[in-house]
């Protein structure tokens, strides 16, 4: 199994180029379920965990899929509701590692659920910054001056 490091110099610059490369996350994201194959695998092959396996495969798929649809939003709320989908999809392959623990290697589950809690907790700081960088304006009191029928901009207002 390649480290980390050996992993990312075989990684294609096509996906290195991409500014999503740039997340830590993401990198994190993608070379788990690139590891993850062969634990997969593995899991397929006992009886008693073959459909872990596919709940397994599918979710740590779906960690770094749902990062990259989010990164590609425009708008923040949809950017931060894809980050929770792959948040979800994070701690969802931690419980199926957690399970699979019976049939795989302990050191190999250790390691998994160790990445596994670094991505999470990237995301958990992730989220709430992105849910703060939408746009937001100042707020402006307007009134509306019935007796001489014409409206009135408040001295708080930043364009008055």
């Amino acid at each position: 199994m390649p480290t980390y490091q050996e992993w990312e110099q075989n990684v294609p610059t096509r996906v290195t180029g991409d500014p999503l490369w740039k997340m830590r996350v993401y990198r994190l994201a993608l070379f788990l379920s690139d590891i993850g194959w062969v634990d997969v695998s593995k899991l397929a092959q006992d009886a008693r965990t073959k459909t872990l396996a596919d709940q397994l495969y599918t979710a740590l798929g779906s960690i770094g899929a749902n990062l990259a649809e989010g990164y590609s939003r425009s708008s923040g709320k949809d950017r931060v509701r894809f980050y929770e989908y792959a948040l979800g999809s994070a701690r969802e392959s931690r419980e199926w590692y957690y399970r699979g623990r019976h049939v795989l290697e302990p050191s190999v589950v250790e390691h998994r659920i160790d990445v596994l809690a670094e991505i999470i907790r990237l995301f958990l700081a992730i989220i709430p910054e992105e849910r703060n960088r939408q746009i937001r304006e100042e707020s402006a009191t307007y009134t509306w001056n019935t007796a001489e029928n014409d409206t009135s901009i408040a001295e708080n207002d930043p364009q008055g």
